[in-house]
């Protein structure tokens, strides 16, 4: 839908320069949204010709000034049809700006991607983690490389992205930058969201990353087995930096916490719950969500061995991330365990464990401090040991179905056939009413009887029932009365 212009131009009275001139101001109505400023002309109150807006008069003094308010007049209008072609929404502000010359905030990528990254800096310990700050700084850096790389160009008009600047953005990330195909997938959801927000602003019309899909691998992340947790337990380090490493890693595996979380644990954060036990009660740094787990006997122990001995208040010796990971590949190869140790690994152990030993998911979830249990089913691995008792179950379940063979018969013979008979053909075994046959519930009941007589019992009642002339009468009478009520 097109915008309505509106165009006034007006004496600013009520102030007169030195020389008793007053200002003509411009008054641009767009849709009703009002944008006024100067038009850095002024003329004698006296001259101006309010009702046309415009100097009154055919002088040559009149004729210049009526001249350069007809090219302003243009101008604007120039200015709002080339606005509306290519934005969503034209505004009274947009069309003023780009007539004085001044550039709309945020109009290029690095300049939008830059404020943004200031906006999130703000909200660093607020809702926002330092770790996502660095995702987007990072993701900042990168396209500023990529514009000098690939077109030599500081910068870039927003409206200039579209899908072929996506793809090789994405192509630079795994050549140039050796990326693998998840961490590029990762930069360019951070991308994505700039773009988002310069859609959601109106600074383009189209989404560039309409006909772009992300795709995120799945990787299998890894788990420690009950034995392989146990082997690091009980391995005697000759260094106490492993010694410690060491336990710090099993008390997460028993715990669920991150590294972080594990680092800022503090007495506070462990309490006596409503069962009298002890709990860690503390939220988890990433997502500020409240994580409450039952602390265990090994985690409780491991607490205990550092009680009182570190400074600030600390419980456990937590060295940085990347000292932890270190070592804790140390450990792995003295413990001859294959599998990259890394500290997250602990977290999604504590998921696997815990299922394993039939925890359920939503309180698995709970524990890990995740908002959503999707994020759980990420982290949760199903050991073979879980399927092998699960399916041991089941097996038990169905012992007593055959495929291919006939129903088993006692000594009487006649097990099998009462099995296959229909409802009514049971109750007239019993003699009872077949009027009231038709109920699933009875059936059952009927079996029940049936299977807790004696063979003799169930001899005779066959022989009563179906070896004469009347009962095979009604069993074709029933036969028959079931195909109509079926149809």
């Amino acid at each position: 839908m097109r915008s309505s212009l509106k165009i006034l131009f007006y004496l600013r009275k009520n102030r007169l320069n030195k020389d008793g001139k007053a200002s003509i101001m411009i008054r641009l109505t767009i849709n009703s949204e009002m944008s006024q400023f100067a038009a850095k002309l002024d003329v004698e109150p006296e001259l101006w010709d309010a009702k046309c807006g415009r100097v009154d008069g055919k002088t040559a003094y009149a004729n210049r000034l009526n001249a350069t308010l007809d090219n302003i007049k243009a101008a604007l209008i120039n200015h709002h049809n080339e606005i509306e072609k290519f934005d969503t929404v034209v505004t009274a502000e947009k069309v003023r700006n780009a007539f004085l010359g001044v550039e709309s905030r945020h109009r290029t990528l690095l300049d939008l991607f830059n404020k943004h990254n200031e906006d999130v800096k703000k909200l660093v310990g607020v809702n926002k983690t330092a770790a996502t700050l660095q995702k987007y700084q990072v993701t900042c850096k990168r396209l500023e490389n990529f514009l000098k790389h690939q077109y030599n160009l500081s910068d870039i008009s927003l409206k200039e992205i579209n899908h072929m600047f996506i793809t090789d953005f994405e192509t630079y990330l795994r050549t140039i930058c050796n990326c693998s195909a998840n961490t590029t997938a990762k930069f360019m959801q951070f991308f994505k969201r700039i773009v988002i927000i310069a859609r959601n602003n109106g600074w383009i019309l189209t989404d560039p990353f309409a006909n772009y899909k992300i795709r995120i691998a799945k990787v299998d992340r890894g788990y420690l087995t009950e034995q392989e947790i146990e082997t690091i337990m009980q391995k005697e380090f000759g260094a106490k930096r492993l010694e410690q490493v060491r336990d710090i890693f099993v008390f997460s595996c028993f715990s669920g916490l991150a590294y972080i979380d594990v680092k800022n644990l503090r007495e506070e954060h462990i309490r006596t719950s409503f069962d009298g036990n002890l709990w860690i009660m503390t939220k988890r740094h990433k997502t500020n969500v409240q994580a409450n787990i039952p602390l265990l006997d090994v985690a409780k122990s491991i607490l205990e061995k550092y009680l009182g001995k570190l400074p600030k208040g600390q419980l456990l010796p937590v060295l940085s991330n990347q000292k932890m990971n270190s070592y804790l590949k140390e450990i792995g190869d003295a413990c001859g365990i294959d599998k990259r140790l890394t500290f997250h690994l602990s977290r999604h152990s504590f998921a696997t464990l815990t299922l394993s030993k039939g925890v359920s998911i939503e309180s698995v979830s709970k524990m890990l401090g995740h908002t959503n249990i999707k994020t759980t089913q990420i982290y949760a691995k199903i050991t073979d040991n879980k399927i092998g008792h699960d399916m041991a179950a089941f097996a038990d379940k169905v012992k007593d179905l055959n495929f291919g063979k006939q129903p088993q018969q006692t000594e009487s013979g006649i097990d099998g056939r009462f099995d296959i008979l229909s409802l009514p053909e049971k109750m007239a075994l019993f003699s009872l009413p077949p009027t009231l046959a038709y109920d699933s519930e009875r059936e059952k009941r009927l079996s029940v009887i049936w299977h807790n007589l004696s063979d003799e019992e169930k001899a005779t009642l066959w022989k009563n029932a179906f070896e004469s002339k009347k009962a095979f009468a009604f069993r074709a009478s029933s036969v028959k009365r079931k195909s109509v009520i079926n149809q």
